[in-house]
């Protein structure tokens, strides 16, 4: 115990940064290993992931410290968890606030970070401190957004070009900086970045090269849950070259009792020890916490960790507890000047400077707040957290009252407005909170960070109703409504952003400008443009904005509004329609001088041009659109002539460009800050489809093929994009799982709706449901019907009926069940035709996909007849462009074809080219199926040596006891309730016995086994 000014307190153990690391030595080595490569020229990112409290922030100050007298240049920030606040870029901020004035020539150089920094004084939109506020006006005409056929999203330039901007300043500075030392960047408490940080943070990882620059972030393992946005980040992050990980496990008990004697400097009671060891679970921080509570022994440990972490502080001199009780409500780090006012305007007895600073000289002393240059923090998130969540809700209202009342009267600066918003809302004042939050709104998009800036217009119209008119000011709902549908598009968010302009549209009086209305119809024909089977609502919207201005003077908002209307009629297959609107916008952007809007309607006319079949034109001008984008600083444009680019290449069978263009608009859209957007969302559909194509299945082992859950309709597509991968690599139960979640989504996107229904009817194929496959194929070409526009999708869905069709035909028991199959087969080939003859004039001249689709349904449809091995070598030869796999199944075709025949020698080679392809693309149904063939045909297969029936006898016993019972002809269900297990687990046990005796359905692993006798004489 030690006497203090207020009295007797307890024994304070030392902090856990005054003693030597305990432990961490291997990730302290991988730490400067990475340093060492970035000083030869290497630069490299870190990521270090780990409980609250296990040690993170101790082993990076440890390592910060060490590069620092390494003569590096340590830069650090911090991610804050401050609830609604939503301040975009901290970490950044804060990094490079402390070097202003040290390198204030750089700066110049970068002007954009200037956005990150302390200013005296910014637009009247962001000076709150009265009413009435500005009214929020976000929107510009800008570029028409992509369409369907992988399309969709909305254009933003002024905005897309501010970020673009800070990205660039932000790696250039780092870049200059680097180029005179090397420079460590630490950014921590990653699970709490906000939107924008998280893209900025992509495009840096992108960017890291030959610098001497390296980055280190951390966060909280136990925070990412299933559907934090930090998740599909990591995911795409670690894949990147210069990216390696590093888990920072609790202590184990030895090292945990190492750190407690450590802590403890002096003698300690066992039993004390035993329990701090026990009840810290290996954890620093709460080691420190519950030896801080009863260091000297003469009490018992808390039961929970909160208890400690109060019953400390409480402790503690009544003065330096309303100063803690301040500081919580503070949200992250505060002055020393901020917590004079509030704590002096609340707590009578800290009114005087002495007073405040003994009590915060105690706070510092005992290890609850840090020193932060010239601010003060709490020393972990978690102590903030338990003084905060103390609190009694008048004590929290009137603090952060004060806190409000604080910043109205300070010169604003980044983050300002959304502060005051976060604190004028918790204190209750709800038309101060309105008009902050639309400020915030305002700030969030200056600095190009349109999920914060969504965030805060949402928040604006929740409280809209609860202010009084007169409270209001000059703010509109109309534009607040307009402004918060086109940031929800720009943010990935098309839903939220359909209903926002929807709601605006519901506003409209009939009383409004023209342009104004325009703009408000023309909002939601774009929202309507993400979706699919909304195109009567769409026209109708296009319609209502045409009529408004069509008749009006020439203005920039007339000139937009056509652009829209001339790609909607693209989509709506009104050709000449399409090209004379597109040609006048063309005139009419000239004669304002819209060079954006003029390049976007150049890229229809280039779209519309493909339909001719000259693609080296097509490719030409889009090229040429894409390059004059790239002058005009117009991302959105750029973006849009970008992915119809990699479309045409795909579809036209070039796949190593499709994919090289697809990287680089990635890059591109990475370094726009446009990772969200709708048109990243369609590349990454494209690189997903296009790598499948070509046979690049290793290379899509991301985070997405793991998700078995869709939350909105993009994850739906995402997700939709891989399952044809997870039937082709026979993750059957996965793909079982992730199939119910898409058909939510059918009625919205064909696309999703398509992509499911080909691998839910090419598992059932392949686990001999042929039932099953039929339905898939039925169903979807059914639900292709009901759409507008006929989809070209079809014909590759009814292949996979087709095929069912002449299995089940083959199994039948007699010939009136064969001829019902057969006439299936043939209903769903000619289905199919039909819509292929319809799609054709649309599309003009098919593309090398299409093509060998006709060609494989063609060879199907012969099937039905018999053996046609013509007519599979056609299939052959058309996946030959690079689709690796589909092109072995055609193989595998063909070579039954040429057995059937007698000409087993080619089949031999064809059979030895499929299984090359299986074997390399881990295709285990489509290598079950080659390999069964060849068996029963005679026909070796390169590697495979011969086996004996009793070296085939590789069934468990439960595989082989539910072969059994499916060979007395048990449904899965019936085998089920025999053998107690579910209906799901019979199927797993199915698919993995027909995978290890080579067969591709029901009936034939089950004559496999008998005939290799596994069966026991249950196959009789």
């Amino acid at each position: 115990m030690f006497a203090s000014g207020y009295g007797i307190m307890t024994f304070v153990p030392r902090l856990g940064s005054g003693i030597p690391l305990v432990a961490r030595t291997a990730q302290l080595r991988e730490l400067r290993a990475a340093l060492r490569r970035a000083q030869q020229g290497s630069a490299g990112a870190l990521l270090v992931s780990g409980d609250a409290g296990v040690g993170k922030t101790r082993l990076l100050t440890e390592f910060a410290a060490a590069a620092d007298r390494d003569g590096a240049l340590v830069l650090t920030g911090r991610c804050l968890d401050i609830s609604e606040a939503g301040l975009p870029y901290l970490p950044f901020a804060e990094a490079f606030g402390r070097l202003a004035a040290s390198e204030a020539e750089l700066f110049r150089q970068w002007p954009a970070i200037s956005r990150l920094l302390p200013r005296q004084e910014l637009d009247r939109e962001l000076a709150l401190a009265a009413d009435p506020a500005p009214r929020y006006e976000p929107d510009a005409p800008v570029a028409a957004g992509m369409r369907r056929d992988m399309l969709g999203g909305q254009a933003h330039d002024a905005q897309d070009i501010g970020q673009l901007q800070l990205f660039d300043a932000v790696v250039g500075l780092l870049e200059s900086l680097a180029a005179e030392r090397t420079v460590l960047l630490v950014l921590e408490d990653l699970h709490w970045a906000d939107s924008s940080t998280r893209n900025l943070l992509a495009m840096l990882f992108s960017r890291l090269r030959a610098q001497s620059l390296l980055v280190v972030a951390s966060y909280r393992a136990e925070e990412l849950h299933r559907r934090h946005p930090l998740r599909p980040l990591l995911g795409e992050l670690i894949r990147l070259p210069m990216v390696d990980r590093i888990e920072l496990p609790p202590f184990d008990p030895a090292e945990t009792r190492e750190f407690v004697l450590a802590l403890a400097d002096g003698p300690l009671d066992e039993a004390v020890l035993c329990q701090v060891v026990e009840r810290s679970e290996g954890n620093a921080f709460f080691a420190e916490e519950l030896l801080g509570w009863d260091g000297a022994g003469s009490a018992g440990l808390q039961a929970s960790l909160a208890d400690a972490l109060l019953a400390r502080i409480e402790r503690l001199s009544q003065p330096t507890q309303s100063i803690l009780r301040v500081a919580a409500v503070a949200g992250g780090s505060v002055s020393h000047a901020q917590l004079a006012v509030v704590a002096g305007g609340v707590e009578r007895e800290l009114d005087a400077d002495r007073e405040l600073d003994t009590a915060l000289r105690e706070a510092v002393q005992h290890h609850v707040l840090v020193t932060d240059h010239g601010h003060y923090t709490f020393r972990h998130s978690l102590l903030r957290e338990a003084v905060y969540q103390d609190l009694l809700p008048g004590e929290r209202v009137r603090l952060h009252a004060s806190y409000a009342a604080r910043l109205a009267e300070c010169a604003p600066e980044p983050g300002h407005a959304a502060q005051l918003a976060y604190h004028r809302l918790a204190s209750n004042d709800l038309a101060g909170a309105l008009h902050a939050c639309v400020a915030a709104a305002k700030e969030a998009e200056r600095a190009g960070a349109p999920t914060e800036e969504l965030r805060h217009l949402e928040k604006a119209l929740s409280l809209w109703d609860a202010v009084e008119p007169e409270r209001r000011g000059e703010l509109d709902q109309l534009s607040l409504l307009r402004g918060a549908a086109g940031v929800a598009l720009i943010a990935g968010e098309p839903e939220r952003g359909l209903a926002f302009a929807e709601s605006a549209v519901a506003m409209l009086t009939g009383t409004e400008e023209p342009e104004r209305a325009a703009l408000v119809w023309r909002r939601l024909t774009l929202a309507l443009g993400a979706f699919d089977g909304k195109e009567d609502r769409e026209w109708t919207a296009s319609q209502r904005a045409w009529e408004l201005v069509k008749d009006r003077p020439l203005t920039e908002v007339r000139v937009w509004v056509l652009g829209d209307r001339a790609a909607l009629l693209r989509v709506l297959n009104r050709l000449d329609e399409a090209r004379v609107a597109a040609e006048q916008v063309i005139k009419d952007a000239a004669e304002l001088g819209l060079a954006a809007a003029e390049a976007d309607a150049l890229i229809t006319l280039a779209v519309l041009n493909e339909r001719s079949g000259d693609i080296e034109q097509t490719v030409t001008s889009l090229l040429a659109a894409v390059q004059r984008a790239e002058r005009l600083d117009a991302p959105s444009v750029e973006l849009r002539a970008r992915t119809f680019l990699a479309v045409t290449y795909y579809e036209h069978g070039q796949l190593p460009e499709a994919l090289a263009t697809i990287a680089e608009s990635r890059e591109r859209a990475r370094a726009f800050g446009l990772a969200r957007g709708m048109y990243v969302v369609d590349l990454r559909v494209l690189q997903v489809l296009a790598r499948y194509a070509a046979g690049e299945w290793d290379r899509l082992t991301v985070p997405e093929v793991d998700r078995v859950w869709v939350s909105n309709a993009v994850s739906a597509r995402l997700s939709a994009a891989y399952a044809p991968l997870l039937a082709g690599l026979g993750r059957f139960e996965q793909l079982g799982a992730l199939s119910p979640q898409l058909r939510q989504y059918w009625g919205s996107d064909t696309q999703a709706m398509l992509l499911s229904s080909y691998a839910e009817a090419e598992a059932a194929l392949w686990q001999g449901d042929l039932e099953a496959a039929i339905e898939r194929a039925e169903q979807g070409l059914s639900h292709l019907e009901t759409l507008a526009q006929p989809e070209f999708g079809g014909v590759r869905l009814a292949t996979f009926g087709v095929r069912a069709s002449i299995e089940l035909a083959r199994a039948a028991a007699d010939d009136t069940a064969r001829a019902a199959a057969l006439a299936r087969g043939h209903d769903l080939a000619r289905h199919a035709r039909r819509q292929a003859e319809v799609y054709r004039p649309r599309s003009g001249s098919l593309g090398s996909e299409g093509k060998a689709w006709l060609s494989q349904l063609a060879a199907e449809q012969a099937s039905l007849s018999g053996a046609d091995p013509a007519a599979w070598e056609l299939a052959v030869r058309g996946f030959g462009y690079g689709a690796v796999y589909q092109q072995a199944v055609c193989r595998l075709r063909y070579a039954e074809a040429l057995l059937a025949t007698g000409a087993n020698d080619v089949a031999a080679e064809e059979l030895a080219k499929a299984w090359h392809a299986a074997q390399r693309l881990a295709a285990t149904p489509l290598r079950a199926a080659v390999h069964l063939l060849a068996r029963r045909a005679g026909v070796p297969l390169p590697g495979e040596p011969t086996t004996s029936a009793a070296e085939d006898d590789v069934l468990t016993p439960r595989e082989r006891a539910v072969l059994e019972l499916v060979a007395r002809g048990h449904t899965n269900r019936a085998v089920g309730a025999e053998l107690f297990i579910s209906e799901k687990t019979v199927s797993v046990h199915l698919s993995r016995a027909m995978a290890k005796l080579g067969a591709s359905r029901r009936a034939e692993a089950v004559a496999i086994a008998a005939e290799r006798g596994l069966l026991g004489g249950g196959a009789g």
